[in-house]
């Protein structure tokens, strides 16, 4: 043990108190956030816009605010790139934030002075939070890798701008950067296969404890580890004892991940977004992530049959119920106001507030009425790759709409480590879960206006070949789960 674990026990015992003292006033934690919010709101643009001088309480707030995406936060954001002070948040943004949108294209989202903190000190809290339960700090003394994108940043509208983890890259603690790997210089290389390779020779040989990445990058990169050096990861890195992961559901990578380690590690789960760092995984007794409440976010949830309509019930915290499916509305001191990130969470703890992220708002199929979700397809295919000893890589989901007599159907697109000794077999018990899943599905099942779903099988790297040809190999990019109609499903006809 080192000094650096032995200060951590302490330090980590001090945070998890504290978190546990969050926990009993997430409530009252919510109403001060909204008022910090409106204080400082109603002095920019943005507020005196919608009036939230005279905005008092909730009620009055979803009545001023309206719920909007990236397309509607577009005008704002315009106004801050063209160098205007106080549009949606006090002064200037410290940073952009760039992701990938659908229809907006590139989104630039505002991180502040203010909202900075939210993102490193969640993601601190998390491992400290695990140390203090576990016990475990010897990971501290060990080699931390972050698979995250380059820290380089360019500028627009003269505000620093970058992917999210190449921006917290500037920002992780002096007392970790000894401990961090993959180098600055190769941290900042764009191709994600050029850089993967580097960061297999900066690694190999060196006493690595923690890994944090999304878990489709993990994968290629244990890989990569294992095709150089002929072992399991878990062999090369002895002292391996920590996956910190998001970004996606962890349970369809989890068999994969831990066969290529040659054991099973203590994982932590983290909800991070551009928007914000929203929840994470308090303990390792619980199910879900534990919300953020008491970190400048002010949170609002529609319920999930209300997505998409013009006037959708908005609800604070204090309306959730256990086992509803919501879309996550957020509003922040990074000055995003009724904000839909694009998420539905399901909450699995009132006391204290944990959820689940189950999809995307916009990842469905709908075609035929029977609303599919993600966290659906996910369970329906980990369940039956288990039961018939099936290892999956990846997978995407969309609608096959016939033109002739013949019943359309669900195409699922999966790419196995092995076949199955029965495709067919395979597809019927997913689609026997699913009709158990979805009682909408069962109906046009059962009502002979879809046929069972079928399987069309992608070749080995297909899922990889397919994201190097859009240019979203690496990084944060992952395959969404489901789509409602065939672009994705097409573009992947030429990987099967």
């Amino acid at each position: 043990m080192t000094i650096k674990s032995f200060l951590a026990k302490p330090f980590a015992a001090y945070i998890q108190r504290t978190i546990k003292a969050d926990m009993a006033k997430a409530l009252s934690d919510q109403q001060h956030q909204l008022q910090r919010l409106l204080k400082v709101g109603a002095n920019t643009v943005f507020g005196k816009s919608v009036h939230l001088k005279d905005v008092n309480d909730y009620q009055s707030f979803r009545s001023a605010v309206p719920i909007q995406d990236y397309e509607g936060m577009k005008g704002w954001i315009t106004q801050i790139k063209e160098g205007k002070h106080n549009v949606l948040w006090r002064g200037r943004p410290l940073y952009f934030a760039k992701t990938s949108g659908t229809t907006s294209g590139v989104k630039y989202i505002p991180i502040t002075k203010d909202s900075i903190p939210n993102h490193i000190n969640t993601a601190r809290n998390a491992l400290l939070c695990y140390m203090a339960e576990t016990g475990n700090t010897r990971f501290a003394d060990g080699k931390l890798i972050f698979l995250s994108g380059s820290p380089e940043l360019e500028r627009v509208g003269d505000i620093p701008t970058g992917r999210l983890s190449g921006i917290v890259n500037h920002h992780v603690p002096r007392y970790l950067r000894a401990n961090q790997l993959p180098s600055y210089q190769t941290n900042c290389i764009e191709d994600w296969e050029t850089k993967l390779a580097q960061i297999v020779e900066e690694t190999l040989h060196q006493p690595m404890t923690l890994i944090s990445g999304i878990p489709p990058w993990m994968q290629m990169y244990f890989d990569a580890l294992t095709q150089r050096s002929g072992k399991r990861v878990g062999e090369l890195f002895p002292d391996f004892s920590v996956m910190v992961q998001g970004g996606v559901n962890f349970e369809p990578y989890r068999t994969r991940l831990f066969e290529s380690i040659g054991r099973k590690v203590d994982t932590i789960e983290l909800f991070p977004a551009s928007e914000g760092f929203f929840a994470f995984q308090d303990s390792q007794q619980a199910e879900g992530m534990l919300l953020n409440t008491n970190s400048g976010i002010f949170y609002e949830f529609i319920p999930a049959d209300q997505v998409g309509s013009k006037e959708p019930q908005r609800i604070s915290l204090a309306d959730v119920k256990v086992g509803q499916q919501y879309a996550l509305i957020i509003n922040s001191n990074a000055g995003l106001w009724g904000y839909d990130i694009g998420d539905m969470v399901r909450f699995v703890s009132t006391d204290p507030y944990r959820l689940v992220v189950t999809g995307r708002t916009k990842h469905f199929i709908s075609a035929f009425g029977e609303h599919v979700i993600g966290e659906e397809v996910e369970y329906c295919i980990r369940e039956a790759a288990q039961q018939m000893g099936v290892g999956v890589t990846e997978f995407t989901v969309a609608p096959h709409v016939s033109n002739d007599n013949t019943r359309s159907y669900h195409e699922w697109f999966i790419e196995f480590d092995q076949l199955p000794p029965s495709i067919e077999t395979l597809a019927a018990r997913i689609n026997e879960l699913l009709c158990q899943k979805n009682v909408y599905y069962n109906d046009l099942i059962q009502g002979n206006i879809l046929a069972p779903l079928q399987i069309r099988v992608v070749r080995k790297g297909g899922f990889i070949d397919y994201m190097r040809s859009v240019g979203k190999l690496g990084g944060q990019n992952k395959v969404p789960r489901l789509s409602n109609d065939r672009k994705l499903a097409d573009a992947l006809t030429s990987f099967t």
